[in-house]
C-alpha cells in the first residue's frame, strides 16, 4: 500500500503460494463460508494491517463443531503492534514519507517500465540488526516467507553472523521521495578453518509485485560484489536452493565469469582446468562445483553443436560429469558380486539395469543443455 486508494484495488493484491506452513498440509481452514483474510502492508516499513471477513461460520452450539482459530493462526506469525482498524493504518500511511532504507547503499540500478513509460530507481542495502527500528522491521518483511517459500522458518536475529540485503524501489508521492520493500536476502557467515568465512545465502525472496523484472540477479550479483572485495571469504554457497535460484545463479556467475582470460573460447576448448576453479574463487567466490556449471554453459556457447565432431566432444565432456553417481553403483555392484549369494545379486542387478541408466544420463544430458540455453539466451538479452 502506497496511497490510501491501494486499500480498494484488486490488481495491487497478491496471493500465497503456500499456506501449508500455517494452515496445515491441506491448506484448509474449516468452519467458513466467504472466507477471506486480508493483510495489508505499507509499502516502505511494513507496518501492517490485518483482517478477517466471512459471510457465515459454524456455531458449536448448533452445528456441534468448532470453527478452526484462523486469527490465532495469523497472529503466530505476524508481529504484535498490527493494525485492525482501515483509519489507523490510514494515518502510519501518512508518517510513511519518514521512512528511510537501513544500512549502507551497496548499489543503485533503474528498470524500464512499460505501464509508466520511464526508468524506475532501485537500491540495494546491506542492513544488520544495529541498525536502528531494522529488528522491527525483519520482523514484519519475513512474515512473507511463510507463504512464498516452502521450506521457511524464521532465523535468529540475535546471532551476529546474519547479513541482511534489502531491495527498494524509489517513487515519488505529492513531491517527496519514498522507497517501496521489493525483496531481500539473508546470508549467514560460517566459519572455516583457520581464518576464512563461506557466506552461505540462506532466504531470498522478491516480493510477487517486482518478480520478473531481474531484480534477484541484481541482489545475487550485488552480494556476490560485496563478499568479492573480502580476503578472508573463501566462496558463496547456499542453503537447499531451489530449481528457481540455482537457474539465477547460473546467470550470474557466468555473466560474473565471462570474462575472465581463463573462460576464454580457445581455453573452454581444451576442457575444464584448475585454473578455471582457482581464479573464479579467489575473485568472484565462487566454488568448484558452480565453476564447473559456468564451464560447461560457456563451452556451449562456444560450442557449434551442428559440428559432429564439436558436439560429440561437448556431449562426452558433460556425461562424464554427469556419469560419477553410475560409477559409484558399479563400484557398489563389483563389492556386491564378491559378498553376496547369486540370488541375492540377481535380485541387485535387476535393480541397476544399464539400459535405464543409459537413458537417464542421456535424458539428463538433454534437460541440463536446455537449461544452459536459457541461461544462454537471457545472457544476450542482458
Amino acid at each position: 500500500v502506497r496511497f490510501p486508494e491501494d486499500l480498494e484495488d484488486d490488481s495491487t493484491t497478491f496471493n500465497p503460494e503456500y499456506s501449508h506452513q500455517v494452515f496445515g498440509d491441506d491448506e484448509v481452514a474449516f468452519g467458513y463460508k466467504g472466507l477471506k483474510i486480508l493483510l495489508y502492508y505499507i509499502a516502505g516499513n511494513l507496518s501492517t494491517l490485518f483482517r478477517i471477513e466471512y459471510t457465515s461460520k459454524v456455531n458449536e452450539k448448533f452445528d456441534c463443531v468448532e470453527a478452526d482459530d484462523v486469527e490465532s493462526k495469523i497472529r503466530e506469525i505476524i508481529p504484535p503492534g498490527f493494525c485492525t482498524n482501515t483509519d489507523d493504518f490510514v494515518s502510519l500511511l501518512e508518517k510513511e514519507v519518514n521512512f528511510k532504507p537501513f544500512g549502507m547503499l551497496l548499489h543503485t540500478y533503474s528498470v524500464h517500465n512499460e505501464e509508466a513509460g520511464e526508468d524506475i530507481t532501485y537500491q540495494i542495502y546491506k542492513a544488520d540488526m544495529t541498525c536502528p527500528g531494522f529488528r522491527e522491521y525483519h520482523e514484519r518483511l519475513q512474515t512473507f516467507l511463510m507463504w512464498f517459500i516452502e521450506t521457511a522458518s524464521f532465523i535468529d536475529v540475535d546471532d551476529e553472523r546474519w547479513n541482511y540485503f534489502l531491495v527498494f524501489e524509489k517513487y515519488n508521492k505529492d513531491g517527496a521521495t519514498l522507497f517501496a520493500t521489493v525483496g531481500y536476502m539473508t546470508v549467514y557467515n560460517y566459519y572455516v578453518y583457520p581464518d576464512k568465512t563461506r557466506p552461505r545465502v540462506s532466504q531470498m525472496l522478491i516480493l510477487p509485485p517486482f518478480q520478473g523484472e531481474g531484480h534477484g540477479a541484481q541482489l545475487l550479483e550485488t552480494v556476490h560484489r560485496y563478499y568479492m572485495s573480502s580476503p578472508t571469504v573463501l566462496d558463496i554457497t547456499a542453503e537447499d536452493p531451489s530449481e528457481n535460484y540455482v537457474k539465477l545463479r547460473d546467470f550470474v556467475h557466468v555473466k560474473l565469469c565471462q570474462d575472465l582470460l581463463c573462460f576464454s573460447p580457445g581455453k573452454l576448448m581444451q576442457g575444464f582446468s584448475q585454473e578455471m576453479v582457482m581464479e573464479a574463487q579467489q575473485k568472484l567466490k565462487i566454488n568448484k562445483q558452480h565453476t564447473r556449471r559456468v564451464y560447461e554453459i560457456l563451452r556451449l556457447r562456444a560450442t557449434d553443436m551442428g559440428d559432429a565432431e564439436q558436439s560429440r566432444s561437448y556431449r562426452l565432456d558433460v556425461k562424464r560429469r554427469l556419469i560419477g553417481p553410475y560409477k559409484k553403483k558399479q563400484r557398489e555392484l563389483a563389492k556386491m558380486r564378491r559378498c553376496l549369494r547369486p540370488e541375492e545379486l540377481t535380485n541387485q542387478l535387476n535393480q541397476i539395469d544399464l539400459n535405464m541408466q543409459h537413458e537417464q544420463l542421456e535424458e539428463s544430458f538433454q534437460q541440463l543443455v536446455s537449461d544452459y540455453r536459457r541461461v544462454l539466451e537471457r545472457l544476450a538479452q542482458a
